[in-house]
């Protein structure tokens, strides 16, 4: 089995390989060992979602996800404890957005897209951080991102 590789500290996009031909068409795999920095613990999806409606608006502690749409264009913006802001445009299969804990996000969708999400831990209520200001004040108490709490 090859090792897992380091996360990185900060978000990223990742290349994900992929196979095949603009004639025939790609598959993309995500599930070669050593590809991502975490085991993946669950995956979800999100689709259907009218392009006026913003999704996430919220954080996790230690959860490490990879965003991929795998169809459409997402707008992605991500902000740390202390307020500094990224943003992402996630429009290709084969492209991932490497996500570490500790980043509060808010995701437009657009063009009818379908957003796939592997994470690195099960489903818990106590891994988010719903409340935006009590996710701004971990900077006061000096949490960063991408450090777990």
């Amino acid at each position: 089995m090859s090792p897992t590789p380091a996360a990185p500290s900060l978000p990223c996009l990742l290349p994900l390989p992929r196979a095949g031909s603009a004639d025939t068409g790609f598959t993309v795999s995500v599930a070669s060992e050593g590809l991502l920095p975490f085991a993946v613990a669950r995956s979800y999806w999100i689709y259907h979602t009218p392009s006026q409606v913003q999704r996430g608006h919220h954080a996790h502690h230690t959860l490490q996800q990879l965003l991929i749409a795998v169809s459409g264009r997402l707008d992605i913006t991500l902000e740390t404890p202390a307020g500094e802001q990224q943003h992402f445009v996630l429009d290709r299969p084969d492209v991932g957005l490497y996500l570490p804990g500790l980043y509060w996000r808010t995701v437009g969708f657009q063009e009818q897209a379908v957003l796939l999400c592997l994470v690195s831990e099960p489903y818990s209520a106590a891994s988010y951080i719903r409340d935006y200001a009590a996710f701004r004040a971990l900077a006061a108490a000096g949490h960063s991102a991408g450090v777990p709490i």
